[in-house]
């Protein structure tokens, strides 16, 4: 947020200074904040002299402007109130480490990765590093002097770096924003990572399209290099590949559904990838979550909020829909899916069913289809959401928890919040203790508000 308080940054003046975001900020008494949201830098240090894309870093002294990238991050982590000068967490123990990354899907990649990376790695003084979606480190290997150096800031297998719980960097913010980032020195939201240039790509299940997690290279200013971030994406694009050669055939009759954090779901099928509109996408959730097929009077009602909609417009619809996806594969009588689809909210809904939390949540990469309005979507999105929340609020598991709070759907989750306050260690209580007290805040502000009296309320 600004020296001001406002959360609104988008004007290019306010973004000049390389530490309006990350520094300098304070309360309305003029002292400064105390929840670790954010911190004072000074005046004399500069970022990496140059940026990914071969645009120059930022730079106090010459006030050049913030990549939009870096400074759309900055707000994020002050958002979710990362502190500056604190140290990502170690979230799993030896043992628990071993477990987990023996079963991610990345680990069929590894050998591939190293192959590619090892000896650049080593040779150079820097590192390589694999993380899950969540942002957990779950390799980091490379030069014996620079896994010394990069144990001061936890940059460790076991750590989370995911952009909500360590601020700005190249891992984190690569899942954040799905795409390839480099981050460049004084770019990094946290004060301690500011000697450390990285560049992080995304590597995504080659069926499903989903994210697995993050390859990453960290070093000091010799990785600030265009190349070094075409380097690492060629990485990710190769484990894409091996994770494609070694994985079983896809099945031609039977569809993947996305529809899980996005407005418009995406179908594969038949080795083809079919984005979806809106109303196409809400159809096919429907049909997904009912195999057996849904009635033409019934489907109606679980489509459209307007009971005047008629039949005509339904049948126009699955018209559409039939000539997109080939008539074999939207059968009518009932309407249903020749084959049966995979969805990715019916996964999720399954590791819940048989206890999986710390999957499910892994899974869960957002609301179900979030803008959609249709009556039988809004029941389906609302009981998974609720079935998993309750079921992070019972297992009080702070790194789940907390990555539910941080999210973009539950930052305003007030049972979450409550319940990661009480899971949380003393030491990173205060900005969670800020949070929930921002929150109750807000909701004792708002019943005010609608329980003070009109001009025209009888007293």
């Amino acid at each position: 947020m600004s020296p001001t308080g406002r959360d609104d940054l988008d004007e290019e003046a306010e973004l000049s200074d390389a530490w309006v975001v990350a520094g300098g900020a304070k309360r309305a008494d003029g002292t400064a904040h105390g929840d670790g949201a954010v911190g004072t830098t000074a005046a004399g240090e500069k970022a990496g002299t140059t940026a990914a894309g071969g645009r120059a870093g930022t730079t106090v002294g010459d006030r050049e402007a913030v990549r939009p990238l870096v400074a759309a991050s900055w707000r994020r982590s002050a958002r979710a109130r990362v502190s500056p000068d604190g140290a990502a967490r170690v979230e799993l123990d030896e043992d628990e480490l071993a477990d987990f990354r023996d079963g991610h899907p990345l680990a069929a990649a590894m050998p591939v990765i190293r192959e590619l990376m090892g000896a650049y790695a080593t040779d150079g003084e820097h590192l390589l590093a694999v993380c899950d979606a969540a942002g957990r480190m779950l390799w980091v290997e490379g030069h014996p002097a620079t896994l010394r150096k990069a144990r001061g800031m936890n940059f460790v297998a076991g750590a989370r770096w995911s952009e909500a719980a360590a601020g700005t960097n190249a891992p984190g913010t690569a899942l954040a924003v799905d795409r390839p980032v480099q981050v460049v020195a004084a770019e990094h939201f946290r004060h301690p990572v500011r000697a450390w240039t990285c560049a992080a790509a995304p590597v995504h299940d080659p069926r499903s399209g989903r994210v697995l997690g993050a390859v990453d290279i960290t070093g000091g200013r010799r990785l600030a290099h265009p190349h070094s971030l075409g380097f690492v994406q060629a990485v990710a694009r190769a484990a894409e590949s091996q994770l494609a050669l070694l994985g079983p055939a896809p099945e031609t009759d039977r569809a993947s559904l996305a529809a899980l954090g996005r407005d418009e779901a995406s179908l594969s099928l038949g080795g083809r990838r079919v984005r979806l509109s809106r109303r196409h996408s809400e159809i096919l959730v429907l049909l997904a979550h009912r195999p057996e097929g849904i009635g033409g009077d019934e489907l109606l009602t679980l489509l459209y909020e307007d009971e005047s909609v008629t039949p005509v417009t339904l049948r126009a619809e699955l018209s559409r829909l039939r000539a997109l996806l080939g008539p074999d594969v939207l059968r009518s009588r009932p309407y249903r899916l020749a084959g049966g689809v995979d969805a990715d909210f019916a996964a999720v809904d399954r590791r819940l069913a048989s206890g999986a939390v710390a999957a499910a949540a892994g899974e869960y990469a957002g609301p179900l289809l979030p803008a959609s309005l249709a009556p039988g979507v809004v029941r389906l999105r609302e009981r998974l959401a609720g079935r998993l929340r309750a079921a992070l609020v019972d297992r009080g598991d702070p790194g789940l928890l907390a990555d539910w709070a941080y999210s973009s759907w539950g930052e305003d989750d007030l049972e979450v919040w409550r319940a990661l306050c009480a899971a949380v260690p003393a030491a990173r209580l205060p900005p969670v203790r800020a949070r929930l007290d921002s929150l109750e805040a807000e909701l004792s502000a708002g019943a005010t508000v609608l329980q003070r009296p009109g001009p025209h309320t009888r007293r």
